[in-house]
């Protein structure tokens, strides 16, 4: 029997920094459907918004214009959002990303996906990249037990780091990102109105119709470091 592969990208619409930041438009579309978008290339077998009951009405449309499912579920407890999710639709592994990354790279989740298979990690993923591309590969066996077993606020909210404060329990496979992909000291995640002014600044700089990746962005990003230096 095949393992199934979902794609998770998890959005809220009641940010206090940034409200309702990942409907903010980015040249064409919103940040989420960039996000999408993006994620549309990842080698999964389902693909899913997963928000809560007080964003349901403004992302369904969205999803469904997608061709995305969407599941709502706790809006505290993300573990349990998550793990729920899987449930319905029988994933045995979760990409995870969130809807406040534009920029959320495919390459390095499909590298992601590949190291999880190629190593029977529990998690996986990459380090240094630029904040906001990246995503984890969770494996849902491991996602039940955390879901089972863990009390503290943060590891419910947050969804991971049950497995990876457990790393004598569980497989961690984080390795550090190839070259090209690397730029630890950048962001291009949206999380305050200095954020949003940069990316608005980076999609007219770059972007053609087509989802950005970071073999386009991180060499930008590095342009603006050097000048900025």
């Amino acid at each position: 029997m095949n393992s199934l592969t979902s794609v998770f990208l998890q959005v809220r619409l009641d940010s206090s920094r940034l409200p309702r930041k990942a409907l903010l438009k980015l040249a064409d579309l919103t940040v989420v459907e960039h996000a999408m978008r993006a994620l549309n290339s990842v080698e999964a077998d389902r693909r899913m918004l997963l928000t809560t009951r007080d964003s349901e009405a403004e992302l369904r449309p969205l999803a469904e214009e997608s061709g995305w499912g969407l599941f709502v579920g706790s809006k505290n407890d993300v573990l349990a959002r998550y793990v729920l999710a899987a449930r319905e639709v029988g994933a045995d592994r979760i990409v995870r990303a969130t809807g406040d990354n534009p920029l959320v790279s495919a390459i390095m989740a499909n590298a992601a996906l590949r190291l999880f298979n190629d190593t029977g990690a529990s998690y996986a993923g990459f380090s240094e990249l630029p904040l906001g591309a990246g995503v984890e590969i969770v494996d849902v066996t491991s996602l039940e037990e955390a879901f089972e077993e863990a009390t503290d606020t943060y590891e419910r909210e947050h969804v991971s780091p049950f497995l990876y404060h457990r790393p004598e329990r569980y497989r961690i496979e984080v390795h550090r990102a190839p070259d090209g992909f690397r730029a630890p000291d950048t962001r291009i995640t949206l999380d305050n109105p200095a954020d949003y002014a940069f990316l608005r600044h980076l999609y007219k700089d770059l972007y053609t119709g087509d989802p950005l990746d970071l073999d386009v962005v991180v060499p930008y990003l590095m342009k603006g470091t050097a000048n900025a230096g």
